[in-house]
């Protein structure tokens, strides 16, 4: 199946994701329907390749990128040491 187009500024709204430790796969698919292996081929298409491989040894098995691996539930993140509301 062949990429989508995306624009240069969703290009780079998705590298940015991609590479925010916080942001899952599963977000980028809902914004742009892209699946991990999808996003893999557009990081590597627009990178170099020294940056391809610094993210995918910053992404590979990481729990954060993964919701389904995340320790904590869905929805926003919140500290012990935030005060309860």
């Amino acid at each position: 199946m062949p990429l989508p187009t995306l624009s240069p500024e969703e290009c780079d709204r998705l590298i940015g994701m991609a590479w925010e430790d916080r942001t899952p796969f599963d977000a980028i698919e809902a914004q742009f329907g892209l699946k991990e292996n999808d996003v893999r081929a557009v990081m590597r298409r627009h990178l170099k390749p020294g940056s391809f491989r610094r993210w995918r040894e910053r992404v590979k098995g990481r729990s954060t990128k993964h919701a389904a691996r995340r320790n904590f539930g869905t929805g926003r993140f919140k500290s012990d040491n935030q005060r309860r509301g």
